[in-house]
C-alpha cells in the first residue's frame, strides 16, 4: 500500500492487550460445579480434569490471538486503505516468504495441539493401578451403580438405583404449582440436579468405572470428573477419576435417550475415606443376610422296645387229691 500505514507498534500494543483481556476473561471465571452464568469450562476436582481445562483455555487462546490479527488486519486494510482515502493497491500477487510464514505457522500450531491433547487422551485411557471398580448402568431415566471392588477386595451385593429426587420430580410435574426455585438443599438450588441416592466414593483414590447401558445410549457425565463417557447397551466403555477433594458433585445424562432426558441428573458423594468405609461396611451390612439360628437338638428318642412278658399261671380250683 502506498498511503496512510500502520505503525507496528501500536498495532503489537493493541492486540496484546485484546488477546490479554480475552484470555482474562475466558480463563478466569471457573468453580467445581458449573454455575448460570458460568463464561468457562470448570478446571474440576479430580486429578485429570486439569488436562481438558488447560487443553480448552490453550485452543481458545489460539482462537482468540488468530481472530484477532485476521478480523484487524481485515478492518485495518477496510478503513485505513479505501479508495476514497487515495489508496492504491500494489500489483505484486505473490510473495514467497509471506507464504511460506502463514504455512508454517498454522501447522506447527496444529501439530503442537494435537501433541497436547494425544498426551490427554493418552493419560485419560490409562485406567491401571485402579484402587476400586464401580459399574454404572444407564436406564430409562435412571442410573444403576455396582460396587465391584475396593482395595483389592471383591464387594458383594452393594448396588442400587439412583434416579431423580422426589422433590423435583413432584415439582416438574404439569399444574403442580410448586416454585423450581424453592428446590433447595442448603443454599444450592438443586432442581433437577439431585437423586434419591448418591453414588458414594472416596477421596484421595484411582476409581475405575466401566459404563454401559440396558436399553439405550444414555452419557454419563459430571463437569468436575473433566470427562463424560457414553453408556451403550452391550458395550463396556472405561474411565477413572481420581477425586482430590470431599464434596458433592453434580451432573446429567448428556446423551437424549427419550422424553425423560432432562430428568436424569447424577449425583457423586465424595467422602475422607474413612468415612467412606464405614459407609461400605454399613452397605455391606445391610446387604448381608442375617445368620440363621441354629436348629434345636432333637430330643433323645423314647424306647419303643416291648416290655418283656410275663408267664401266666393258671390258678388252682378245687381240692387236690392224694
Amino acid at each position: 500500500m502506498t498511503s496512510g500505514g500502520i505503525r507496528p507498534g501500536v498495532f503489537k500494543r493493541t492486540v496484546t492487550a485484546w488477546a490479554t483481556l480475552a484470555l482474562a476473561v475466558f480463563c478466569g471465571m471457573a468453580q467445581a460445579n458449573p454455575k448460570p452464568g458460568q463464561l468457562n469450562m470448570t478446571p474440576g476436582s479430580s486429578e485429570w480434569s486439569g488436562e481438558p481445562y488447560f487443553l480448552n483455555n490453550v485452543a481458545l487462546g489460539v482462537c482468540v490471538v488468530i481472530g484477532i490479527l485476521v478480523f484487524g488486519a481485515m478492518f485495518i486494510a477496510m478503513f485505513r486503505f479505501r479508495k476514497s482515502r487515495g489508496a492504491v493497491a500494489e500489483k505484486w500477487s505473490h510473495n514467497t516468504t509471506l507464504e511460506i510464514v502463514w504455512t508454517t505457522v498454522p501447522v506447527i500450531i496444529l501439530i503442537v495441539l494435537a501433541y497436547l491433547a494425544t498426551n490427554g487422551l493418552k493419560t485419560f485411557a490409562d485406567t491401571t493401578g485402579s484402587q476400586m471398580t464401580v459399574k454404572v448402568t444407564g436406564y430409562q431415566w435412571k442410573w444403576r451403580y455396582d460396587y465391584i471392588d475396593y482395595m483389592g477386595k471383591s464387594i458383594d451385593k452393594v448396588g442400587f438405583m439412583s434416579k431423580l429426587d422426589r422433590e423435583s420430580d413432584e415439582t416438574r410435574q404439569l399444574r403442580s404449582g410448586m416454585d423450581p426455585n424453592a428446590v433447595k438443599v442448603g443454599d444450592e438450588n438443586t432442581y433437577l440436579l439431585n437423586v434419591d441416592e448418591p453414588l458414594v466414593v472416596p477421596v484421595g483414590t484411582k476409581i475405575r468405572f466401566v459404563i454401559t447401558a440396558g436399553d439405550v445410549i444414555h452419557s454419563w457425565w459430571v463437569p468436575a470428573l473433566g470427562w463424560k463417557m457414553d453408556a451403550i447397551p452391550g458395550i463396556v466403555n472405561a474411565a477413572w477419576t481420581n477425586i482430590k477433594e470431599p464434596g458433592v458433585y453434580r451432573g446429567q445424562c448428556a446423551e437424549l435417550c427419550g422424553q425423560d432426558h432432562g430428568f436424569m441428573p447424577i449425583v457423586v458423594k465424595a467422602l475422607p475415606k474413612a468415612e467412606f468405609e464405614q459407609w461400605l461396611a454399613q452397605k455391606q451390612a445391610a446387604a448381608t443376610p442375617p445368620a440363621q439360628p441354629a436348629a434345636p437338638a432333637a430330643p433323645a428318642a423314647a424306647s419303643t422296645a416291648p416290655a418283656p412278658k410275663t408267664a401266666q399261671v393258671a390258678p388252682v380250683t378245687g381240692n387236690s387229691q392224694g
